[in-house]
């Protein structure tokens, strides 16, 4: 799966920010561009890894595929 990641330079922090805009909230920073790539690359495996969710018992959990 690809994902856009948007990397600006803050001249305050002196460091890269890094955004992925199809994921909300799933961002990232780093030192330099690579690390703040890195950074990122990490925090969309993370934001799209499953977490562990309370079921009722009348519920039923199912999986789809995408791509």
């Amino acid at each position: 799966m690809k994902f856009r990641i948007v990397l600006e330079f803050d001249t305050k922090t002196n460091s890269f920010s890094a955004v992925c805009p199809e994921l909300p909230g799933c961002a990232s920073a780093g030192d330099t561009e690579e690390e703040a790539r890195a950074n990122i690359e990490e925090a969309i495996r993370l934001y799209l890894s499953p977490t562990e969710i309370s079921l009722s018992e009348t519920a039923k959990l199912a999986e789809v595929t995408i791509g």
